[in-house]
């Protein structure tokens, strides 16, 4: 899965609200899912040959708009929509986090879920 965004210069929308109203959209219909990590705000900036206060603003405005979480020097994340949400799509990266340090690859990981979910249901 990739981050598809394209500005179009020739439009009246300044390109922060383009690249806001475009992530929004992608996370709202699913297609970035809770959990997915963007990327930085000048690797964006280069990619899509805008300047980086340009993310950084539609950043700020997805932010705010609860839509994204910026997670320290983790990184920017597309949030999830209720508490309960939050606290799950958390704990999955913790544990996909995990999963790599012990070298696992996903279908190891997803294996070891399904087995922890077989074992709560009591078999």
């Amino acid at each position: 899965m990739s981050l598809r965004i394209a500005v179009d210069h020739d439009v009246a929308a300044p390109p922060y609200e383009q690249l806001r109203g475009q992530i929004a959209e992608e996370a709202r219909a699913g297609r970035l899912p809770v959990g997915y990590k963007l990327p930085t705000v000048r690797g964006l900036a280069e990619q899509l040959g805008l300047a980086a206060n340009t993310v950084a603003r539609a950043y700020r405005a997805l932010e705010t708009d609860g839509v994204i979480e910026t997670r320290g020097r983790h990184g920017t994340y597309i949030a999830a929509g209720d508490a309960r949400s939050r606290e799950v799509a958390a704990a999955a990266a913790a544990y996909v986090e995990r999963t790599r340090r012990l070298g696992l690859d996903d279908d190891a990981a997803r294996a070891a879920v399904e087995e922890a979910l077989r074992a709560a249901q009591g078999g």
